[in-house]
């Protein structure tokens, strides 16, 4: 596993948002994005992660700061995610892992002595520019929000 990192182009992107619409990195242009991959909707760990970044949009609004989710979750699932759990922002689709492996988050993970290959937890900032400005890689499920605004109010 190869994970971009800090100051790398961030790669073009087009996925199903939890509606069916098509969501580009190109369509915030001018916006920092919160680029955030999740193993599955709906599991304890990621709704965790989720309703921080919900409670915390209006910070995020802020600093110019777009939440995108990412997950090889199918539309409808997500769909489902966002009624369930109230969730003021985007949740994008990449069943075929595509974007997950050109960001680099895509690889073995074990669990339970099984090793198989998954989505790994990471998240990108990217700036104005479409660049990786930062790579959040260490919290855990119920700091996240934290971490991202305690980098958002230092930089």
């Amino acid at each position: 596993m190869n994970t971009l990192t800090a100051g790398s182009p961030a790669p073009a992107f087009s996925l199903l948002d939890q509606d069916g619409n098509t969501v580009s990195l190109s369509d915030f242009a001018g916006k920092k994005v919160l680029f955030y991959f999740y193993p599955k909707a709906m599991t304890p760990g990621c709704t965790v992660q989720a309703q921080g970044l919900r409670d915390t949009k209006a910070e995020l609004d802020e600093h110019n700061v777009v939440v995108l989710g990412v997950s090889i979750d199918p539309v409808k699932r997500l769909g489902k995610f966002i009624e369930r759990d109230n969730l003021n922002f985007t949740l994008l689709s990449d069943e075929d892992h595509a974007v997950a492996e050109q960001f680099g988050v895509w690889g073995e993970k074990k669990f339970m002595g099984k090793v198989y290959d998954g989505l790994h937890r990471i998240s990108f900032l990217i700036n104005e520019e479409g660049v990786i400005e930062h790579v959040f890689n260490k919290f855990k499920t119920k700091d996240h929000h934290e971490v991202v605004l305690n980098y958002l109010n230092e930089n």
